[in-house]
């Protein structure tokens, strides 16, 4: 079973509910395989009746990965040491995604376009490129600047060589991107200020449940 593959066709479709036993399971499971996107269905993320969170939670906190990348601008990027304490999204994708990619972020910059600017101008969005070849710095920053332009804290966009690549992967716990980096992860990943993520998002998740989750993950 493999991970996310992007495609034109893909297609917003909610899973049929599942026991809540079974739920956060079925979605880690989902975000490994991408069985469901080979299918062309996405699951839409959904809370479990005892949490407060709008996105998917974890059975247990992941801690926020240490790895070092090149950033849009050139300079090397200690991704742990320079968002440590903040809340922080980190995404796994490529620029020549058709579809999800572009998505996710212009999702993310809404939901924080809705936060009260003290609170937004706090949140760091990291995208990791699991297409290094074609995605260069220079690549990178000028995808990115179509997301955040209007935003105080602008997107960090990263790439690296392919073992620096498989290697923040390996860090972050999210399968590695296949088929030249168009396979890739599925998960949204969202880590608060006690360096932990215990929350995170799949293709489905609204602007609005992003933004509904980013003040509670901010209180810690």
């Amino acid at each position: 079973m493999r991970p996310f593959r992007t495609s034109p066709a893909r297609r917003r479709a909610p899973v049929p509910a599942v026991a809540v036993a079974l739920g956060v399971a079925a979605l880690l499971a989902l975000a490994s395989c991408g069985n469901a996107a080979r299918s062309g269905a996405v699951a839409s993320v959904s809370p479990t009746p005892t949490s407060e969170f709008r996105g998917a939670m974890y059975p247990h906190p992941h801690p926020r990965p240490h790895f070092v990348l090149t950033d849009q601008q050139g300079q090397r990027y200690d991704f742990g040491a320079r968002t440590a304490g903040t809340v922080t999204f980190l995404y796994f994708g490529y620029t020549h995604c058709p579809d999800v990619c572009p998505t996710t972020m212009a999702d993310l910059a809404t939901a924080l376009r809705s936060l009260p600017g003290p609170l937004r101008d706090t949140v760091q969005v990291v995208f990791v490129t699991t297409d290094p070849k074609r995605d260069t710095p220079k690549a990178i920053g000028a995808w990115l600047a179509h997301f955040d332009p209007d935003l105080h804290t602008k997107f960090v966009g990263l790439t690296g060589g392919q073992a620096e690549i498989d290697g923040a992967q390996r860090a972050a716990g999210v399968p590695l991107a296949e088929d030249d980096g168009q396979t890739h992860s599925a998960q949204l990943l969202l880590y608060g200020p006690d360096d932990v993520s215990r929350v995170f998002y799949l293709q489905g998740a609204s602007p609005r449940d992003i933004a509904h989750d980013i003040p509670l993950i901010a209180k810690g």
